[in-house]
């Protein structure tokens, strides 16, 4: 920080300090500033009755407090915060660079505000620029979209076709003559070359399933392996709809046909144990 300390912006800094109120500060530039006093009449002369007291008294605390007055001056002046430096940087040499930026911050400041001096001095402050759009045009602006998330410049659709149109396809390598028009596209994106509808069969008509492990054929081109599935052996041969179907387990049933069983049932007077049986009357 004691590097970045600019001597040449000190003696501006006391130039202009001397010419707004008229005391001077010294051979020290810290020496003279440090009880506070010049800087309270400086800011006085930027904005007047800004320091109501200045206290010329010899102690530290007075002078620590003219320090801080002056401080909360130039906050009120309407410097930025970053720009104020602490009592501290300039009562005991802390800080002697952040000192002079705001003491430079603050000639920007009166400068901004049209204070006149013999010393050019600080930069001037940008100043705030209002601007007021009636509704049309804030409506208008909602139209508009940043490049940030991309443009539509200079794309059109020109020599597009209608939906459905052919599109030829070429391939340079195989000595396809180039493209007619705009809407011959390129091998790159994809191709349907030899693709037909050859041996396809009309919906519902039967497939044949075959496997060439258990030696059977593939008939014509509507036979699919066996890894597709297989409904060989399906049929719907003594299915009845409506019919009352009996059910029974071989092991709770007596040896014999089921017809046999059934006959012997009906005929039999008692029930045998532990065989419960349904017989329906014609």
């Amino acid at each position: 920080l004691a590097q970045k300390y600019d001597p040449q912006k000190e003696a501006e800094l006391r130039t202009w300090i001397e010419s707004v109120t008229g005391q001077q500060i010294g051979p020290d530039f810290q020496k003279g500033l440090k009880d506070g006093v010049i800087l309270c009449e400086l800011m006085n002369k930027l904005q007047p009755n800004s320091v109501r007291k200045i206290n010329r008294s010899a102690q530290n605390w007075h002078q620590l407090e003219n320090l801080s007055n002056f401080i909360k001056a130039m906050a009120s002046y309407g410097m930025n915060p970053v720009d104020l430096f602490e009592a501290n940087d300039l009562f005991e040499s802390g800080n002697l660079t952040q000192v002079q930026v705001s003491l430079l911050a603050l000639a920007g400041m009166a400068k901004t505000k049209g204070m006149q001096s013999g010393v050019d001095i600080g930069v001037k402050y940008s100043e705030k620029q209002q601007r007021n759009f009636d509704e049309a045009k804030m409506k208008a602006g909602q139209c508009v979209i940043g490049l940030q998330m991309g443009t539509n410049k200079c794309a059109s659709q020109s020599g597009m076709t209608a939906y459905g149109t052919r599109r030829h396809l070429y391939d340079p390598k195989n000595q396809i003559l180039p493209p007619m028009d705009h809407s011959t596209i390129s091998l790159q994106m994809g191709t349907n070359k030899c693709a037909s509808q050859v041996g396809m069969t009309a919906p519902g008509t039967r497939r044949h399933i075959y496997d060439a492990k258990t030696g059977t054929e593939k008939c014509d081109n509507s036979s699919m392996s066996l890894q597709m599935g297989s409904n060989q052996g399906a049929n719907q041969s003594g299915q009845v709809f409506g019919l009352g179907r009996q059910i029974y387990d071989p092991k709770y049933c007596p040896q014999g046909s089921q017809g046999e069983v059934a006959n012997a049932a009906c005929d039999q007077s008692g029930d045998p144990p532990g065989y419960h049986y349904y017989c329906e009357e014609e």
